[in-house]
């Protein structure tokens, strides 16, 4: 069994509609990079959400390109550990 080290991030959509779900989750996995907290990088599959997370599961929520103003998630949970 390994250590499966990525986290879930759900968002809540403000404004719920038929086409929109009123709350999305995203799956984070640790990158190379440390954030200016010192605490990793993590990112999701399209590398699009970005966030610095810390030992403490606080969240730091980070832009992925110009003009973003990323949104900081509702809740956090720690991934399990994942069977090989």
């Amino acid at each position: 069994m390994s250590e499966r080290t990525g986290f879930e991030l759900t968002f809540t959509n403000p404004f719920p509609a038929d086409d929109m779900p009123a709350e999305q989750v995203v799956e984070v996995f640790p990158t190379t990079a440390v954030g200016s907290g010192g605490y990793p990088i993590y990112v999701d599959r399209t590398k699009i959400i970005r966030a610095e997370i810390s030992d403490a599961g606080q969240v730091r929520m980070i832009a992925s390109g110009g003009g973003q103003r990323p949104q900081s998630p509702s809740a956090v949970h720690r991934l399990p550990p994942a069977d090989d």
